[in-house]
């Protein structure tokens, strides 16, 4: 972990302090990922198919979420967890039916002009659920839930199965909460591709889909943005790599929590990066004993050593100087470990997602409390959001318009197309109100 003061930094090293871990675009990956979307397109599913037994082990393999296979996976499972799942799938539910946007009602601008937005879903949407290390079946619920919610007809789910080929039971159990019909086992950038451009595959068809979601390592966060610049391509919800946490933390804060909050989002992949901000020395001090206290019996020791390299404890000033740091990053995960945390929000411009004070763990958000932790990363936040339900939707707007309307808008709309240059434009107006040229 790298202690920085923030004081004492010019701007190369502010920049400096607060990179991204270079090997996210390392330019072998770059390279690798274009190969694999070049044949995807050429070969379609042979070349999925070979990338999938190089890299996962094993072909592509769908998986119907049935009446037998839900049966089988809750009996590997124990009753708490299968509780716990429901719950969780229900929370995310509830959130985002409560936060769908609905259809804006008619705006009369001009006596007879009338006009509103609607909202639709998208046709097909692509849904990249992380695994192979560790099945996140969480991310699953994260993003098929808030696409039933706005109605996608066609959701493809894909995760890499398991370093045996198999699928954890609990990702069987959140496809079944989220309404899924099938789960394709098939990861890395050759589902990006899949999804991209289509693939007949043994076990059946992936649809070539409008628009991709899901965080994944620095192969598929590459592979979304390549796919996003396809010619009639697709869309991307955003920028969604290997995680990334900010604390800020004031002498309120407890030490445990903070370092426990940091090795959450440190185990997840080398990649992952954490950021202490903090205005006390004796704090930044604690946590890092408590950091390295609670590093050696993790399970995923390994893992959260390779991302603590990147880690960073800043120091600052004061709250207001933590806060502009933070703004600065654009973290995707930001927790407020500070004495009024409430009141430190209204100070946030650029966050995925924000945690505020002790009892708000990223952990909650991570599994249960509602909102989607699909967030963007690589400070997406400073001018994007998380998925919702409006994710999966777009907006049209509805113009109606009356005789009279036309009358006092169409001479208004010609003198400006003319103004412009644009006679057609004109006319097509002149010709509803009823004026000459």
């Amino acid at each position: 972990m790298k202690r920085l003061d923030w004081s004492t930094l010019d701007d190369a090293g502010r920049r400096a302090a607060l990179a991204r871990p270079a090997r996210r675009i390392r330019r072998d990956v770059v390279e690798a990922v274009h190969e694999i979307l070049q044949a995807v397109a050429a070969e379609g599913g042979a070349a999925v198919t070979r990338y999938a037994e190089r890299f996962d082990g094993a072909p592509p393999r769908r998986i119907a979420i049935t009446p037998e296979t839900v049966a089988e996976a809750r009996a590997a499972l124990a009753p708490a967890d299968v509780r716990a799942l429901r719950i969780a799938a229900e929370n995310v539910r509830v959130f985002h039916e409560a936060t769908r946007p609905e259809d804006t009602a008619l705006v009369e601008t001009t006596p007879g002009v009338r006009s509103r937005l609607v909202w639709r879903p998208i046709r097909a949407a692509g849904l990249y659920v992380p695994g192979g290390s560790a099945p996140l079946f969480s991310s699953l619920l994260m993003q098929a839930i808030p696409a039933k919610v706005a109605g996608v007809p066609v959701r493809v789910a894909v995760t890499p199965p398991s370093r045996d080929g198999s699928v954890h039971p609990a990702m069987i159990l959140a496809a079944n909460e989220a309404g899924l019909d099938a789960l394709w086992l098939l990861g890395g950038a050759q589902a990006i591709a899949a999804m991209t451009y289509g693939a007949t595959l043994a076990d059946g068809d992936i649809p070539a889909v409008d628009k991709l979601f899901g965080p994944g390592n620095a192969y598929v966060a590459e592979a979304k943005k390549q796919a996003s610049a396809v010619p009639g391509g697709l869309a991307v919800d955003m920028p969604a790599g290997p995680s990334e946490l900010l604390v800020i933390a004031d002498r309120t804060a407890d030490p445990e929590l903070v370092a426990a909050d940091l090795l959450s989002q440190a185990e997840h992949d080398a990649d992952a990066q954490v950021l202490l901000v903090c205005d006390d020395a004796r704090t930044l001090d604690a946590v890092a004993e408590a950091v390295a206290a609670q590093l050696d019996d993790l399970p995923r020791a390994d893992i959260a050593r390779a991302s603590l390299a990147e880690a960073r404890l800043i120091r600052v000033r004061d709250l207001a100087e933590a806060c502009a740091v933070s703004n600065q990053y654009g973290p995707e995960h930001l927790s407020l470990q500070v004495r009024d945390a409430e009141a430190t929000v209204a100070r946030i411009s650029a966050a995925g997602a924000v945690f505020v004070g002790t009892f708000a763990a990223e952990t909650l958000g991570d599994y249960a409390a509602g909102p989607s932790h699909v967030l963007p990363t690589d400070g997406g936040a400073r001018t994007l959001g998380g998925i919702t339900t409006a994710s999966f939707m777009t907006t049209m707007s509805v113009q109606t318009v009356t005789a009279e309307g036309a009358g006092v808008l169409g001479p208004i709309a010609a003198r400006l197309a003319r103004l412009e240059g644009l006679e057609a434009h004109a006319r097509a107006a002149d010709l509803r109100s009823g004026a000459s040229a």
